[in-house]
């Protein structure tokens, strides 16, 4: 768990100091890319454990670092500039999130909004309402995709 908010932190951090310096659209690319790896690979310790053995512990720890990179700027890695080219391997973000801020806007906040009510939930320990609320942070998840982001 230190290790992975360690390096959540480092990551976070160096892309506000790189913010200020303004740094080229790859790099936010590249920086947003692994936020969303590190989100995907959380969702997915959460899944593990309401289908398969709970320890509750492990969902605490993923779900606030869900909700940590959830509320962490992630809107701001998607300068200007960032609708295509490459970090990782190639954006697949559509032009249309840079078109249509409003609705973006909406989708981060309901993410945002999940990923807190799923660390919330997750202290409780029950596996039935945390399943039922990863659902519905999946369901925001699925929503911004659909909208916004190309299928490779």
């Amino acid at each position: 768990m230190k290790t992975t908010l360690i390096a959540l932190t480092t990551l976070l951090l160096a892309a506000s100091a790189q913010a200020q310096q303004a740094p080229k659209p790859e790099q936010l690319i590249k920086w947003r890319q692994s936020a969303y790896q590190v989100i995907g690979w959380n969702t997915g310790r959460v899944k593990a454990n309401v289908d398969g053995t709970y320890n509750k512990d492990d969902v605490i720890r993923a779900a606030n670092t869900i909700a940590a990179v959830a509320n962490g700027g992630l809107p701001t890695l998607f300068a200007a500039g960032t609708d295509s080219g490459k970090g990782w391997h190639d954006t697949s973000v559509k032009a249309t999130l840079f078109s249509d801020a409003a609705g973006a806007a909406a989708a981060q906040a309901a993410f945002g909004k999940e990923a807190n009510e799923l660390a919330r939930v997750a202290q409780g320990g029950d596996v039935a309402a945390v399943k039922a609320q990863l659902a519905a942070l999946q369901k925001t998840c699925k929503a911004c995709h659909d909208d916004y982001r190309n299928s490779n």
